[in-house]
């Protein structure tokens, strides 16, 4: 089959696809980094770094006459339910859902798969969802929705995503099969990582030991080193926050009087100076600043690579762009092995 990712970011949907054996032909995607990340990762793709609303079914002229995949995700932070202040119908992000109508409607794809947070469940009341739902009904697509755990398909996090999977010909799909009983957890999918200091800027490094478990071994794919192995660098006053803080602590096991530049501490989320477990699979993986995970062993941040890691980004994927635009596109990223799942349902149900 072959596929066009429309609000690709750095392409973690591309990734899922491939390994099922779709053929990714056009991505879209409006951000310059998460496009060049695209394009290095995804050599036979054609990239279309443009806004999404100035692009036309003429830009896409190379489809074939095998069955067709439209997939992707519009942007979720308006629906996220870490997001109070513009998860409403005002937020103009929110209907960019619109935009994926307009290619369905004129590309007309044997399937479509819909990606977002679990928000959008709840959004306006669910709204939104029920508008993507009719909207996919009025151009004559059976929908089958389902809201999927990441660690049920071998990814090292507690990520839940929503899918609306799209069948022309009307087929109904179960949820998909679990594939994992048993979760892969922090020491699993990072304990072969170098080490590394507060700031940390080097970006290729080889592996610190040998793949310890088998979904190392998987993310390694036979390489000897692999690069984005990047940290933030913090401030003195936040790495003396670090050593109080046990695995599966956060904010609340600081001191008050390290705390004292926040005007309320205990305003702060759980996700907020976390520690993570390293015997059980990652809370969400989401922005580095207002999630600030810290590494279970070390008294620092995640870096690039740990981050992916624990997404399930092979090692051989580069992320282009500065760190902060790094990190922005590993927290905003579908996981791959979570992809592969749905797009392997949909081509076994054929």
């Amino acid at each position: 089959m072959q596929a066009v990712d429309i609000f690709s970011g750095a392409g973690g949907m591309s990734v899922g696809a491939a390994l099922a054996g779709i053929d990714v032909k056009y991505a879209i995607e409006n951000d310059p980094h998460a496009a060049a990340t695209y394009r290095l990762n995804h050599p036979e793709t054609v990239v279309l770094n443009q806004d999404i609303r100035k692009v036309g079914i003429s830009d896409l002229p190379d489809l074939s006459d095998e069955p067709l995949i439209l997939f992707g995700g519009p942007p979720c932070q308006g629906f996220s339910t870490s997001n109070q202040k513009t998860r409403t119908a005002n937020n103009e992000n929110n209907w960019l859902f619109l935009e994926y109508m307009r290619f369905v409607k004129a590309l007309e794809p044997e399937w479509v798969v819909f990606e977002n947070v679990k928000g959008l469940k709840e959004t306006e009341g669910g709204v939104f969802l029920r508008s993507i739902q009719d909207s996919f009904k009025k151009l004559n697509y059976k929908t089958s929705t389902f809201i999927l755990n990441a660690t049920e398909y071998g990814v090292p996090q507690k990520r839940e995503r929503l899918f609306v999977i799209g069948s022309k010909k009307g087929k109904v799909l179960d949820k998909p099969l679990i594939k994992h009983s048993k979760v892969v957890t922090v020491d699993e999918a990072i304990g072969d990582l170098p080490f590394l200091e507060n700031g940390a800027s080097i970006n290729i490094l080889p592996y610190r030991t040998h793949a310890h478990s088998e979904f190392s071994e998987l993310m390694r794919g036979g390489l000897s080193s692999c690069a984005n192995h990047l940290i933030t660098r913090n401030a003195q006053h936040i790495l003396a926050r670090y050593p109080h803080v046990p695995q599966g602590g956060n904010w609340e096991n600081i001191p008050d009087e390290l705390m004292l530049n926040y005007a309320d501490k205990s305003r702060c989320h759980t996700g907020i100076y976390h520690r993570l477990y390293s015997d059980r699979p990652s809370i969400v993986v989401g922005n580095f600043r207002k999630n600030m995970l810290i590494h279970p062993w070390q008294h620092r941040g995640l870096s690039i690579r740990e981050a992916a890691r624990l997404q399930s980004f092979p090692d051989h994927y580069e992320f282009q762009g500065t760190i902060g635009f790094q990190q922005q596109q590993v927290g905003n990223a579908v996981p791959p092995l979570l992809a592969q799942a749905v797009f392997q349902h949909i081509t076994m149900s054929i």
